[in-house]
């Protein structure tokens, strides 16, 4: 198993371990989806996978439904996906994905993170280069499936990994890979548990326990803001 699984394995995913937060992430998902492509999940795939890991999260229907419904009036402003850079104390580079309706609070508040814990907000492309931007999925698993034939039956789609774990198939490609995986995957009507996408550091750095627990200070405040979606570090 390859480096991106062990990444997934070894990650803390606390913004997901709050189910409210989840669901704010995801009802930002939706709204985004909806004003690029449309209601009809039919018609937008980007859609159709957000709607996929709704359910993995077990979201209701009925918050989805109503998320769609608000998403398609044009008076709901839209989200705008903003990446900040930065280190944090002890030279550990930060990655942050943001969905933000006013760029303004965002810059204001993340920088207001960094000054507070001693770390340091960076330009763009500061760091976003020792990151590997991937794309995965999940999908049900199939009686009788060979995955290494399957494996390289999807190569030409940009599949680099796969195999097979207790909840399912994971796959795992390059992020511009995303929409021809999907295509693949639906065209062979295999079920789509899940998807989203990664930022796998390229190389990490072991800290001692004192080092940590300053870089998660900074990282527990990056992760309580309400526009943060994803944070990524070198952290080993």
């Amino acid at each position: 198993m390859g480096r991106a699984f062990e990444f997934r394995k070894a990650r803390k995913m606390k913004r997901w371990s709050a189910m409210a937060k989840t669901f704010t992430r995801i009802g930002k998902d939706i709204v985004m989806a909806v004003k690029e492509g449309g209601p009809n999940p039919e018609t937008n795939a980007r859609l159709r996978a957000v709607i996929q890991n709704a359910k993995a999260a077990n979201m209701p229907k009925d918050n989805v439904e109503r998320a769609i419904k608000k998403a398609s009036d044009k008076d709901t402003a839209n989200y705008k996906e903003v990446l900040f850079e930065g280190y944090a104390p002890h030279g550990i580079a930060v990655l942050i994905e943001t969905a933000t309706d006013n760029n303004n609070r965002t810059v204001a508040n993340i920088r207001s993170y960094f000054n507070k814990c001693n770390g340091t907000l960076g330009t763009q492309g500061s760091v976003e280069f020792m990151f590997d931007h991937t794309c995965n999925f999940r999908i049900a698993k199939v009686e009788g499936l060979d995955l290494e034939e399957f494996e390289l039956e999807l190569i030409d789609a940009g599949v680099d990994e796969i195999f097979e774990d207790e909840d399912g198939i994971l796959i795992y490609a390059p992020f511009n890979s995303f929409g021809s995986i999907q295509k693949e995957l639906e065209e062979r009507n295999m079920e789509i548990l899940s998807s989203g996408f990664d930022r796998i550091p390229q190389v990490t750095k072991e800290l001692t326990e004192e080092q940590i627990a300053d870089v998660e200070k900074l990282l527990d405040k990056i992760e309580e803001d309400d526009d943060v979606q994803n944070v990524y570090t070198t952290m080993g």
